[in-house]
This record gives structure tokens, C-alpha cells and sequence, in this order.
């Protein structure tokens, strides 16, 4: 382990540790959001929705059995619709403000490990063009000391190892900036559905039914008696 630490800081330079504390920040963040994602992605649209219709919310012990039984899971879906359902009784613009604030809150939560991933990729590449710098600083000053003719092959190798810590940086930005992508767009896709099933169910609340499985934009008021 130290022999390999030492083959590395003898390529890298003084950049070492900050380039090997971002690439292990890198991997853990990318393994840990892809985990998190594979755990709440899913949002089993078709299934909440179809049973909502199938409510009557004017009977309160058949919305409460259907909290408790069908809407038990710990996923973030489960987590909206409780949240939802358990607020049926305020006016529709309280409901929207606490399903505004409860996105909000859940947006924070599955990015914040994605900024950091954007800022390393940003970073890290400065950092390696910074150790490039510094390494052709160093090179250029011991060869004005050096009193011996100095080779191609030792500039060319001089040169060589400046280089390494900015492909070092680039090498780590490249996951952190795809990575931090890609998860960008998996969080907005999934927030998405859970907020498309959320104003649906929201609506039904109100007796408005807008049917999201048929192929037109049809919406019917339902009276309190009516059987959905």
C-alpha cells in the first residue's frame, strides 16, 4: 500500500492527496446516489393512480384502509401519497402548498450529493492543471541549476510527468460530470412522476377526475354519491 502511494506521489506531485480524496468522494458519491436512486425511482404510477379512482373519499374508513394497506412501503411514492391523503381534509391550495413544500424538500435531498459530484468535476481538472503548472515550475528551475547538457529524452520525461496530474484531473472529472448528468436527469424524471401522480389524486380529492390512462384530455365532475 505505501509502495503504491509512493508510485503515485512521485507521478502526481503535491497534488496527490487532494486528486485521491476527490476520486474515492467520486466513486462513493456515484455508488451511493446510484443505490438510493435504484431504491426510490420507482413510482408505480399506473397502480397508485387506478386505485385512486377507485376511491370514494366520502367514506374516510375506506381512504384510511387504503393508507394502511396499500400505501405502507417506505418508498418516496408511499411517503407522497400518505403525505397527500393524510391532508384530504384541507382546502386544495393547503394541500398544493404542502405537496410544494414536501417536493422541495425531497429535491434537496436526492441532489445534494449531485452538486458535489458537478463541483468535483469542476475542481478537478484546476487542480491537475494547477500540478502541471507547479510541476513545470519545478522542472524548469532545477534545470537552470543543472550545469550538465540536459537531454531530449530527460526534458521530454520532465515534461511527462507535468503532464500526468492535469490527465489525472481530467480522468476524475469525466465520471463526476457524466455521472452527475445522469443522475440529474433520473432525479427530475422520477420527482416528475411522483408529482404527476400526486396532482392527479389531488384533483380526484376534489371530485375532479382527469383519467391519465384513456387516450383523450377528458375531465367530469363526481358528485359525493356517485360510485367512482
Amino acid at each position: 500500500m505505501m509502495q503504491t502511494l509512493t508510485n503515485i506521489h512521485s507521478q502526481l506531485g503535491i497534488m496527490t492527496w487532494p486528486l485521491i480524496i476527490m476520486s474515492f468522494l467520486t466513486v462513493a458519491i456515484l455508488i451511493e446516489r446510484t443505490i438510493y436512486m435504484l431504491l426510490n425511482s420507482r413510482t408505480h404510477t399506473t397502480a397508485i393512480l387506478r386505485s385512486i379512482h377507485k376511491l370514494d373519499f366520502s367514506r374516510p374508513q375506506e381512504v384510511d384502509a387504503f393508507i394502511q394497506n396499500e400505501l405502507k412501503g417506505r418508498q418516496l411514492i408511499f411517503q407522497s401519497m400518505r403525505m397527500l391523503l393524510g391532508h384530504r381534509h384541507f382546502t386544495k391550495p393547503l394541500r398544493e402548498e404542502a405537496v410544494g413544500i414536501w417536493l422541495f424538500k425531497k429535491r434537496q435531498q436526492f441532489r445534494s450529493g449531485i452538486r458535489l459530484l458537478s463541483m468535483i468535476g469542476v475542481i478537478s481538472p484546476l487542480i491537475g492543471l494547477l500540478g502541471t503548472v507547479l510541476g513545470l515550475m519545478e522542472m524548469f528551475s532545477s534545470m537552470t541549476d543543472a550545469t550538465a547538457v540536459i537531454s531530449p529524452a530527460t526534458l521530454a520525461d520532465g515534461l511527462g510527468l507535468a503532464m500526468t496530474t492535469t490527465a489525472a484531473g481530467l480522468i476524475i472529472a469525466l465520471p463526476a460530470i457524466t455521472g452527475a448528468q445522469l443522475l440529474g436527469m433520473w432525479v427530475e424524471k422520477t420527482l416528475a412522476k411522483i408529482e404527476y401522480t400526486l396532482n392527479h389524486s389531488n384533483l380526484h380529492i376534489e371530485g375532479i377526475v382527469v383519467d391519465p390512462f384513456s387516450g383523450t384530455q377528458s375531465s367530469y365532475m363526481v358528485t359525493s354519491d356517485e360510485v367512482l
